[in-house]
Protein backbone atom coordinates (compact mmCIF):
# COMPACT_ATOMS: atom_id res chain seq x y z
CA UNK A 1 0.00 0.00 0.00
CA UNK A 2 1.42 3.45 -0.95
CA UNK A 3 0.42 7.00 -0.08
CA UNK A 4 0.47 10.07 -2.36
CA UNK A 5 4.19 10.74 -1.87
CA UNK A 6 5.20 7.19 -2.89
CA UNK A 7 6.14 6.29 0.68
CA UNK A 8 5.39 2.88 2.03
CA UNK A 9 2.44 2.63 4.40
CA UNK A 10 2.41 -0.45 6.59
CA UNK A 11 -0.60 -2.38 7.82
CA UNK A 12 1.41 -3.91 10.67
CA UNK A 13 2.36 -2.11 13.89
CA UNK A 14 5.65 -0.44 13.05
CA UNK A 15 8.93 -0.62 14.90
CA UNK A 16 10.18 2.96 15.22
CA UNK A 17 13.65 2.20 16.61
CA UNK A 18 15.30 0.84 13.47
CA UNK A 19 18.62 0.70 11.66
CA UNK A 20 18.39 0.30 7.91
CA UNK A 21 14.73 -0.67 8.26
CA UNK A 22 15.49 -3.45 10.78
CA UNK A 23 14.06 -3.22 14.34
CA UNK A 24 16.75 -2.63 16.97
CA UNK A 25 14.95 -4.20 19.94
CA UNK A 26 15.16 -7.81 18.69
CA UNK A 27 18.83 -7.25 17.84
CA UNK A 28 19.61 -6.28 21.44
CA UNK A 29 17.45 -8.64 23.54
CA UNK A 30 19.66 -11.73 23.10
CA UNK A 31 22.44 -10.06 25.12
CA UNK A 32 20.61 -9.62 28.45
CA UNK A 33 18.83 -12.95 27.96
CA UNK A 34 22.15 -14.77 27.56
CA UNK A 35 23.74 -12.85 30.43
CA UNK A 36 20.92 -13.51 32.90
CA UNK A 37 20.61 -17.15 31.87
CA UNK A 38 24.39 -17.50 32.06
CA UNK A 39 24.40 -15.98 35.54
CA UNK A 40 21.94 -18.63 36.67
CA UNK A 41 24.06 -21.37 35.09
CA UNK A 42 27.25 -20.06 36.70
CA UNK A 43 25.42 -19.83 40.05
CA UNK A 44 24.58 -23.52 39.72
CA UNK A 45 28.20 -24.35 38.86
CA UNK A 46 29.38 -22.33 41.87
CA UNK A 47 26.85 -24.04 44.14
CA UNK A 48 28.11 -27.47 43.09
CA UNK A 49 31.72 -26.74 43.94
CA UNK A 50 32.93 -25.06 40.78
CA UNK A 51 35.01 -22.54 42.69
CA UNK A 52 34.98 -18.81 43.40
CA UNK A 53 35.57 -17.98 39.75
CA UNK A 54 31.97 -18.90 38.96
CA UNK A 55 30.72 -16.39 41.54
CA UNK A 56 32.71 -13.67 39.76
CA UNK A 57 31.39 -14.81 36.39
CA UNK A 58 27.82 -14.49 37.72
CA UNK A 59 28.44 -10.97 38.97
CA UNK A 60 29.95 -9.87 35.68
CA UNK A 61 27.11 -11.43 33.71
CA UNK A 62 24.56 -9.67 35.89
CA UNK A 63 26.28 -6.30 35.38
CA UNK A 64 26.62 -6.72 31.61
CA UNK A 65 23.06 -8.05 31.45
CA UNK A 66 21.72 -4.99 33.24
CA UNK A 67 23.62 -2.64 30.92
CA UNK A 68 22.43 -4.38 27.76
CA UNK A 69 18.90 -4.67 29.17
CA UNK A 70 18.83 -0.88 29.52
CA UNK A 71 19.72 -0.54 25.82
CA UNK A 72 17.11 -3.11 24.79
CA UNK A 73 14.52 -1.42 27.01
CA UNK A 74 15.20 1.95 25.41
CA UNK A 75 14.66 0.49 21.93
CA UNK A 76 11.56 -1.41 23.08
CA UNK A 77 10.08 1.66 24.75
CA UNK A 78 10.74 3.68 21.59
CA UNK A 79 8.78 1.09 19.60
CA UNK A 80 6.01 1.01 22.23
CA UNK A 81 5.62 4.79 22.24
CA UNK A 82 6.09 5.16 18.47
CA UNK A 83 2.99 3.33 17.27
CA UNK A 84 -0.30 3.55 19.15
CA UNK A 85 -1.33 0.18 17.71
CA UNK A 86 1.44 -1.45 19.80
CA UNK A 87 0.22 0.27 22.97
CA UNK A 88 -3.24 -1.24 22.38
CA UNK A 89 -1.89 -4.82 22.43
CA UNK A 90 -2.24 -6.30 25.91
CA UNK A 91 0.75 -8.61 25.40
CA UNK A 92 2.97 -5.56 24.75
CA UNK A 93 2.21 -4.14 28.18
CA UNK A 94 2.69 -7.53 29.86
CA UNK A 95 5.95 -8.03 27.94
CA UNK A 96 7.22 -4.68 29.17
CA UNK A 97 6.16 -5.35 32.78
CA UNK A 98 7.82 -8.78 32.71
CA UNK A 99 11.07 -7.30 31.40
CA UNK A 100 11.07 -4.51 33.98
CA UNK A 101 10.45 -7.17 36.64
CA UNK A 102 13.50 -9.13 35.45
CA UNK A 103 15.68 -6.01 35.53
CA UNK A 104 14.53 -5.15 39.05
CA UNK A 105 15.12 -8.74 40.24
CA UNK A 106 18.60 -8.84 38.71
CA UNK A 107 19.53 -5.36 39.99
CA UNK A 108 18.56 -6.45 43.52
CA UNK A 109 20.40 -9.72 42.92
CA UNK A 110 23.63 -7.92 41.97
CA UNK A 111 23.32 -5.44 44.84
CA UNK A 112 22.88 -8.26 47.37
CA UNK A 113 25.88 -10.14 45.93
CA UNK A 114 28.13 -7.09 46.06
CA UNK A 115 27.20 -6.27 49.65
CA UNK A 116 27.00 -9.88 50.89
CA UNK A 117 29.13 -12.20 48.72
CA UNK A 118 27.96 -15.36 50.54
CA UNK A 119 24.38 -14.70 49.41
CA UNK A 120 24.87 -16.47 46.06
CA UNK A 121 24.17 -19.85 47.64
CA UNK A 122 20.97 -18.62 49.29
CA UNK A 123 19.03 -15.77 47.74
CA UNK A 124 21.29 -15.19 44.72
CA UNK A 125 20.68 -18.48 42.96
CA UNK A 126 16.96 -18.24 43.79
CA UNK A 127 16.68 -14.74 42.26
CA UNK A 128 18.61 -15.85 39.17
CA UNK A 129 16.23 -18.78 38.70
CA UNK A 130 13.13 -16.62 39.12
CA UNK A 131 14.52 -14.12 36.60
CA UNK A 132 15.03 -16.89 34.03
CA UNK A 133 11.44 -18.09 34.52
CA UNK A 134 10.11 -14.55 34.01
CA UNK A 135 12.32 -14.25 30.91
CA UNK A 136 10.71 -17.38 29.47
CA UNK A 137 7.28 -15.80 29.93
CA UNK A 138 8.46 -12.49 28.48
CA UNK A 139 10.00 -14.24 25.49
CA UNK A 140 6.74 -16.03 24.83
CA UNK A 141 4.96 -12.67 24.90
CA UNK A 142 7.58 -11.20 22.55
CA UNK A 143 6.90 -14.06 20.16
CA UNK A 144 3.19 -13.31 20.33
CA UNK A 145 3.88 -9.68 19.43
CA UNK A 146 5.89 -10.62 16.35
CA UNK A 147 4.20 -13.77 15.10
CA UNK A 148 0.58 -13.10 16.01
CA UNK A 149 0.36 -9.30 16.02
CA UNK A 150 3.14 -8.81 13.42
CA UNK A 151 4.80 -5.96 15.34
CA UNK A 152 7.78 -4.74 13.34
CA UNK A 153 7.14 -7.19 10.50
CA UNK A 154 7.33 -5.60 7.08
CA UNK A 155 4.41 -6.11 4.74
CA UNK A 156 5.19 -8.48 1.88
CA UNK A 157 3.74 -6.25 -0.85
CA UNK A 158 6.85 -4.13 -1.39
Amino acid sequence: MMDNENQRVTRNPKSTATVGGHPIHPMLVPFPIVCFTGAFASDILFAYGGGEGWANVSNWLLGIGLLTAALAAFAGLTDFMGDDRIRKIGQAVRHMIANVTVVVIEAINLLIRVTTPDSILTIGIFLSGIAVLVLLYSGWLGGELVFRHRVGVQDSDR
